[in-house]
């Protein structure tokens, strides 16, 4: 048989259950795929389009059914075959729809090496692997950024280059652009084009028409059965929206609700603002877009509108409220307590992630809490809801549980929950990512809807087409301003400096590593440890004044930012200087100073207080000091090389490692979830931030469910994520952080080790 017409997937009559078997998500699902094709799977949100691709992917295994995944037999009778499965995912790449999952790292590059690593591909291979892979999405000059904090259209760009950089046979792509600009998509779209040229097949999920044009087959799913295949035609495209002509409005009409003076943000330890001085308005009844590069502060700026984030310097007022707003001495005034109240009840906030807005138990009591908040009785707060729901056409799910559901219908319970509270303005956050066709349709209808009302909208959207269908007009982000279109012509005038910025900044933090931050990781891991253990051992205020020395002399000469260090300890600082203090209560030796009521503080108590507390901030600051200078895969490669003597006694340094690592990399992910809750609380008038104690502390109690469901849905997406980028237990890897002693790691154990020397010194003297 050729082998170039021998299907390098094969699948045969899969099925796939959530639920036990009660539906299906995967019916009966059997198709072969050609090396080199292009198959774009279609269908509304639900169909099974994202299990169908992780089936493809390797990363899922049917229920029933037989697969082969190139050349492996999976999965058939007998089950799933794990050695077939890790075979075959060595030479099949994935993209998720949500890419924050699928990084690793902190660094780019890094991210991008990790799959090449686990390949053992050759150091100087990585490298080349790397620039190509992140020049081709655009990348190339943020290989020293953070991906954790970039924008998600950005992250899903790290998360393609990372499936590039592995060269694989295959690549899955689960809807790539759904949260990118027209350029991003543009480029992934002629990366795709090159990558089949060179033989890849590719296998892309997608809600976009204009994503079929390329496509060798097109795969369309209903309710997880294939109803449809062929060449990319007329008769398996998706519906085309009717398109309103663009409105052609400058300036706002009537009279003005949001008004922006002189806006500046800078996100914290950024070099850059996201943008200086920006200045717009927006008239009562005005259906705005808002609209940009991927990073150039979107969301950003939907988030100092509803009081979720504090600018730098500028003023807002919405509806004559001021919620921010510079006094003369240059401070920011936020709101009192009662405006807070006020904007609550007249802002409405849908999110751009909608499963961290949800966190009821079931949909029903989700949408019925804004209303439920405003004061009304149950009944109305439920009616409230009920309306919402049918606007949507997600009645049928209010009794469901919300964090069982697609990310589609999560998108839909978010937005019903939020036009419950009948505000009147409404910030949306691309709304429509992610949906298909009818529901975006459902959205574009409720907008026209609420517009016939009065209310006020603003509307973040990469579709031009959307805008057009939707929008009075067009604020674009670019150069430091919002620039008013009118239509998509004005997309050429946008300004892509806030990018630029960003990668100019990236780029000099390359050359101006500190001597910290170049420091091998073992040696810096080993002198950190060694500082913190001896801080216990200081007795007496010499000691403390050589550690304090020592630390002020470190923070000086690697250009360590104090108030950013500070920002990043201040919680554990605060708590673990409060239990240093406490002895002043509990030393009875010493010269009595004075009394608290029965309880005699001595002048031995006041010392030693002040001492304990010194001694754990000299603790904390340490190691604070360390992470914000070393990388978790750096901290991985060095816990790795220390506990490898250790692997001959059977220990699993190297998967003890990857923990650690992970566990740095997403404990700020989860924190994050836990923000996004309270906020989302928060915007629709939940007591976290302007109820009484008691309703504050139930609020708080009600973030432990959501919380939790996100951090095992983290975990189930990482699980994936390592399958993905082919990591496995006690492989042998290759390093592109190479990690060798240098000069200024000697000095450095030198400098360490006079210090211990002196302070047992100094301890032997007292």
């Amino acid at each position: 048989m050729d082998s170039i017409n021998t299907p390098i997937v094969k699948l045969r009559d899969v099925r796939f259950t959530y639920d036990g078997g009660a539906t299906w998500a995967l019916d009966g699902v059997s198709l072969d795929i050609r090396r080199g094709e292009r198959i774009c799977l279609t269908g509304p949100n639900g169909s099974g389009k994202t299990t169908l691709s992780r089936v493809i992917a390797g990363l899922t295994a049917p229920d029933e059914g037989h697969v082969t995944l190139l050349g492996n037999a999976v999965f058939d009778d007998a089950g799933a075959h794990a050695q077939a499965y890790r075979a075959a995912r060595r030479g099949i790449g994935a993209v998720f729809q949500n890419p924050e999952d699928q990084i690793v790292t902190t660094v780019t590059e890094d991210d991008v090496a990790f799959g090449p690593e686990n390949l053992a591909v050759a150091h100087d291979e990585i490298g080349k692997r790397i620039a190509g892979s992140l020049d081709a999405v655009d990348m190339g000059d943020s290989r020293a950024s953070d991906p954790t904090r970039m924008s998600g259209g950005q992250q899903q760009r790290v998360a393609i280059a990372g499936m590039l950089a592995m060269n694989s046979e295959v690549l899955v792509l689960d809807e790539p652009t759904a949260m990118l600009d027209p350029s991003g998509r543009a480029d992934i779209m002629r990366v795709l084009d090159e990558l089949q040229e060179r033989g890849t097949t590719v296998i892309l999920v997608t809600h976009h028409e204009d994503e079929l044009d390329h496509a060798d087959l097109v795969i369309r799913l209903e309710s997880g059965h294939i109803v449809g295949d062929g060449p990319a035609g007329e008769s398996l495209r998706l519906p085309i929206r009717s398109v309103g002509l663009p409105k052609r409005v400058l300036e706002p009409r009537g009279e003005t609700i949001i008004d922006v003076k002189d806006l500046s943000y800078r996100h914290a330890g950024a070099e850059h603002d996201v943008f200086d001085h920006l200045s717009f308005s927006i008239g009562k009844g005005e259906t705005v877009a808002l609209m940009g590069h991927n990073g150039a502060g979107k969301t950003t700026l939907a988030r100092l509108l509803c009081a979720l984030t504090k600018p730098k310097s500028g003023s807002i007022a919405i509806d004559g409220i001021a919620v921010s707003a510079t006094k003369r001495n240059g401070t920011v005034k936020t709101l009192s307590r009662r405006n807070r109240a006020k904007l609550r009840r007249t802002v409405g906030y849908v999110m751009q992630h909608p499963e961290r807005q949800l966190f009821a138990e079931t949909v029903a009591e989700d949408v019925a809490y804004g209303p439920s908040n405003q004061g009304l009785e149950a009944s109305e707060a439920a009616d409230r809801a009920m309306q919402a729901m049918r606007l949507l056409h997600i009645e049928h799910l209010r009794d469901r549980s919300p964090f069982d559901l697609s990310g589609g219908q999560q998108r839909l319970v978010a937005i019903a929950g939020v036009i419950a509270c009948e505000p009147k303005v409404l910030v949306l956050d691309e709304p429509t990512a992610g949906l298909d066709e009818e529901a975006i349709a459902r959205v574009h209808g409720l907008i026209h809807e609420l517009k016939s009302r009065g209310v006020t909208m603003l509307v973040i959207s990469h579709s031009q087409e959307e805008v057009n269908e939707i929008a009075d007009r067009t604020i674009i982000l670019g150069e430091s301003t919002a620039v008013p279109s009118t239509g998509s012509a004005a997309m050429g005038t946008e300004s892509s400096t806030g990018q630029d910025r960003m990668d100019d900044g990236t780029r000099d933090a390359v050359e101006r590593r500190t001597w910290l931050e170049r420091l091998d990781p073992r040696v810096g891991m080993l002198s950190a440890l060694a500082l913190m253990f001896s801080a216990f051992a200081i007795g007496s205020f010499w000691q403390l004044l050589l550690a304090v020395i020592l630390i002020g002399a470190v923070v000086v000469t690697g250009r360590i930012d104090v108030g950013r260090l500070i920002a990043s300890v201040h919680v554990f600082l605060a708590m673990f200087v409060f239990c240093g203090l406490l002895n002043v209560f509990f030393v009875r030796t010493g010269n009595v100073v004075t009394n608290i009521g029965p309880i005699p503080i001595t002048d031995d108590g006041m010392r030693i207080a002040v001492l304990y507390a010194c001694r754990f901030a000299v603790v904390i600051v340490i190691g604070a000091i360390f992470l914000d200078s070393t990388t978790p895969t750096a901290m991985t490669d060095a816990f790795e090389s220390l506990l490898s003597p250790f692997a001959r006694l059977g220990m699993h340094a190297q998967e003890t490692a990857l923990v650690m690592s992970l566990a740095l990399r997403f404990l700020p992910t989860l924190g994050m979830e836990a923000k996004s809750v309270i906020d989302a609380q928060a915007a629709r008038g939940g007591g976290i931030e302007t109820g009484s104690f008691a309703n504050r502390v139930k609020a708080l109690a009600a973030i432990v469910v959501p919380v939790f469901a996100g951090a095992i849905r983290h975990a189930d997406n990482l699980s994936l994520a390592l399958d993905a980028r082919c990591y496995e237990e006690g492989m042998a890897r290759t390093h592109w952080r190479v990690m060798r002693m240098r000069r200024g790691d000697v000095i450095a154990c030198c400098v360490v080790i006079a210090y211990l020397v002196v302070l047992t010194a100094l301890g032997a003297l007292m």
